[in-house]
């Protein structure tokens, strides 16, 4: 191609996980693969997050013995779109049904190529397990721990993950529920302790979730021949007669026309950290709260809608709760919440000191819920003594020492009667009373009235509640002290984009699609519309569109 200082065939903006399986693709099908990757760190989101993907039918369960299928996904996700109720352009039952039937073989190929992956867990419900379809075990995938050493030269230039050991994230769970299986949580400790050791005295240095996925991914890519390029912002998408045909980055501080003979492919996030886009498409969310890295600002998405792109599903966020203990702001992941009023003992009120949702379920749906309710920005986590004996608040026990500065900073709010902590956290005490008098009643019956807590499996797994408890989900609150703490609705990333069709292509104003232009990821509207169905329902998406897209773009539709 003229114009162009060199060309690939298939070009890549943002190194998260869609754009590792369409290199893989590429390479496999003997194309050449440029990925054009902002920041100083491979790995984008993806590596900071859990690293799970959603992969109905996936082979790990099967192996497990268990059924599922495409036809029962199918029949989940139409579930959930009926039960939103609310159009969402950026999915259609072609484009579900793509996800549906292509994950497992993106599965099958990511692990052909020596992509080390196994299931995420066996009791990981989706988060409307109760809809026709829904899956009470688990759908996850992830990737096992991972060595940085294997990347040589590359080590420290993958991102960090936000759980830098050799552990997965079920023995991290499992591991935090040590006070309620003190034998089997000692043996696991005792376990990840020598595996501990055992590392360093092997120089070993391991990283999990979702570094883990995407150190994995970069080493096969690096292996294949794709050529990575870091601090690389690409500026703008060129456009020729035929569509979108390349892209300008920057090298040695000048801009460089990269031609893209196959296509590009933009997975390059969302718009979390840009507060002004969020003022315009999620008034009252706020950039400082978010848990993407600093590079995730929406310009790529701006770019897309300049050369014809649709924009939707732009007031969609993949929530995560978060309590602002002191010190959130200066650590790498701030301490989530889901965890803490989920479990037995706790629930959740807004200003007034009335409940108002199910604390368990969907962390989606959960910061859908407080944005939409008049005064719970924030909501307050209310516990008791039983709770603080039994389980951490922010990642920290406190029954014994309160950190410094919890209660001097105005963070923690104990009393030692109702009564008390309602006049700490400004909250009407009769309202307060009659809330957690409700709650206790619920308890006694074994059945939450009101939002059906602990009816859902997931509501029950160890990530949200306590599988070890007699009611996993609920437990009164009526020991003193009382305690509240803050809750904020913060995020994992955006969740709208530009709308893209079956094969991954960006489509224009006129329905058409645009030639030469892919897009995955959390840079497109999601293909589950405006739910989330269950973990790893971004990540799995971007990492099975991206390898749809470029088995498309490459002419190889049917193989693989």
């Amino acid at each position: 191609m003229n114009g162009f200082d060199e060309t690939f065939d298939w070009v890549v903006v943002g190194s998260g996980a869609g754009s590792m399986s369409s290199a893989l693709v590429m390479r496999k099908a003997g194309k050449s693969v440029a990925i054009l990757e902002k920041s100083p760190w491979a790995g984008g989101t993806t590596a900071k997050s859990g690293g799970v993907m959603w992969i109905p039918a996936n082979p790990f369960m099967l192996a497990d013995g268990e059924k599922d299928s495409a036809d029962a996904a199918m029949t989940y996700l139409d579930a959930l779109q009926q039960l939103d109720g609310n159009p969402a352009p950026g999915t259609s039952r072609d484009k579900r049904l793509a996800y549906v039937s292509q994950a497992p073989r993106a599965i099958d190929f990511l692990v052909d190529n020596g992509i080390a992956l196994q299931r995420g867990s066996t009791f990981w419900p989706d988060y409307y397990d109760e809809q026709p379809g829904g899956c009470k075990t688990s759908r996850t995938v992830v990737a096992k721990p991972f060595n940085r050493k294997e990347l040589g030269d590359w080590a420290d230039k993958l991102r960090q993950g936000f759980a830098e050991f050799n552990v997965t994230l079920v023995e991290g769970m499992e591991a935090q529920g040590h006070r309620r299986t003190n034998k089997a949580a000692g043996r696991l400790l005792a376990r990840i302790a020598l595996r501990t050791i055992r590392d360093k005295l092997f120089g070993r240095k391991y990283t999990t979730a979702g570094a883990a996925l995407q150190g994995r991914m970069l080493k096969a890519a690096l292996a294949a021949g794709v050529d990575v390029r870091l601090d690389s912002p690409v500026s703008e998408l060129i456009v020729g007669d035929d569509g979108v045909i390349g892209a300008v980055t920057m090298k040695d501080g000048k801009p460089w026309r990269i031609g893209a003979r196959l296509g590009v492919l933009v997975n390059a996030g969302g718009f979390a950290r840009n507060q002004a886009m969020r003022d315009h498409y999620m008034p009252g969310t706020r950039a400082q709260w978010s848990q993407t890295p600093e590079g995730d600002t929406g310009e790529m998405l701006q770019e897309l809608e300049r050369v014809g792109g649709q924009l939707a599903q732009m007031d969609q966020m993949v929530g995560y709760q978060m309590t602002p203990a002191p010190g959130w702001d200066k650590g790498y992941v701030a301490p989530g919440a889901q965890s803490m009023t989920g479990k037995p003992h706790a629930i959740l009120v807004d200003q007034s000191g009335v409940r108002y949702m199910n604390e368990g379920g969907s962390y989606e749906l959960y910061c859908e819920t407080m944005l939409k309710r008049n005064a719970a920005v924030p909501s307050w986590a209310i516990f008791d003594r039983q709770y603080v004996g039994l389980y951490a608040v922010a990642g920290r026990f406190i029954d014994k020492a309160i950190p410094d500065g919890w209660i001097e900073d105005g963070y923690l709010h104990r009393a030692d009667t109702l009564e008390g902590l309602a006049h700490s956290i400004g909250v009407d005490a009769v309202a307060l009373a009659a809330t957690v008098a409700r709650w206790n009643g619920f308890v006694a019956k074994g059945v939450d009235e009101d939002f059906h807590r602990g009816e859902r499996a997931y509501d029950n797994c160890g990530f949200v509640g306590d599988p070890f408890s007699d009611q996993s989900a609920l437990g009164s609150i009526e020991q003193g002290p009382f305690y509240a703490v803050p809750v904020v609705p913060g995020d994992v990333s955006t969740y709208g984009g530009v709308i893209t069709d079956a094969k991954g292509r960006v489509v224009g104003a006129d329905g058409g699609v645009i030639p030469g232009l892919y897009a995955t990821g959390v840079s497109t509207a999601s293909v589950m519309g405006n739910v989330y169905p269950g973990a790893g329902s971004s990540i799995g998406p971007s990492m099975v569109f991206g390898y749809i897209a470029a088995k498309h773009a490459a002419g190889l539709d049917n193989q693989f």
